[in-house]
């Protein structure tokens, strides 16, 4: 139950807790046709290779083996897809997104890839997940974390979800160490993304928010700590890119 007068961060707008998921799926129910499209151009194309990291650090296995991978917030299946790639015949993977037009951006690539029998897409909220305890060999969420009004929830829900042995990941935007990079990063992000976004999806207001969602995201130290908080062991993280993004993993043990 929401306690009375709850707020989170909006971008940086403090808004109702109950109010941040409407204007998430908003955000996402705009972009959702162009939204690969503007990762390539937002990111120069570097978030094929943050990607790539994250499945060689997921590991599919590569035989008949079954291996079932949660994918939440995965939207468009871009996560899904490279670990299906990458993994066995045994290999299922579940998309869980909140939102109806980004799930069905995913399925129409399902269908064009030939990969309907491996990745199925369900409607769900990180923070209230549908499926039993124990029940999967991986959680995986990339860049869709700071857009969960309660990241404490969903990570509990990543906990709970997660059979003993397996492995949470996320890849998540982080914070620049680099000095100077900091400045053009900022410039980049500010003045160029929002402009784009109008561009190419006519719509500047959610790439806006977008950039300022990340800047509202704890920085990876305190993100650990909240991995651990949820359970997790052997928590770790890798930054890439001079901090631009971070790969943050943990074990349930």
């Amino acid at each position: 139950m929401d306690q009375a007068g709850e707020t989170t961060h909006f971008g940086f707008r403090d808004v109702n807790v109950s109010d941040k998921q409407t204007l998430v799926n908003d955000v996402f129910h705009s972009v959702a046709k162009r939204y690969d499209l503007m990762n390539d151009l937002m990111s120069m194309g570097l978030h094929r290779v943050w990607k790539d990291v994250m499945i060689q650090s997921l590991n599919p296995p590569r035989s008949d083996a079954p291996f079932k991978l949660l994918d939440v917030a995965g939207g468009t299946g871009d996560i899904s897809f490279r670990a299906a790639e990458a993994a066995g015949h045994g290999f299922h993977a579940t998309v869980c997104d909140i939102n109806t037009g980004m799930l069905g951006v995913g399925r129409e690539r399902a269908i064009t890839r030939h990969m309907e029998d491996r990745v199925d897409f369900v409607e769900g909220n990180a923070e209230e997940l549908q499926f039993p305890d124990k029940s999967y060999d991986a959680y995986t969420i990339a860049f869709g974390i700071r857009n969960v009004p309660r990241i404490d929830r969903a990570l509990a829900e990543a906990y709970r979800v997660l059979k003993p042995g397996s492995r949470f990941l996320c890849l998540e935007f982080s914070t620049v160490d680099v000095p100077g990079l900091d400045k053009i990063y900022d410039l980049f992000s500010f003045k160029l993304i929002p402009p784009m976004g109008k561009a190419v999806t006519g719509d500047a207001e959610s790439y806006q928010y977008l950039v300022e969602s990340i800047r509202q995201f704890p920085k990876p130290a305190a993100f650990s700590e909240m991995i651990r908080d949820a359970g997790f062991s052997r928590v770790s993280h890798q930054v890439l890119t001079g901090g631009i993004v971070a790969l943050h993993s943990g074990w349930r043990l």
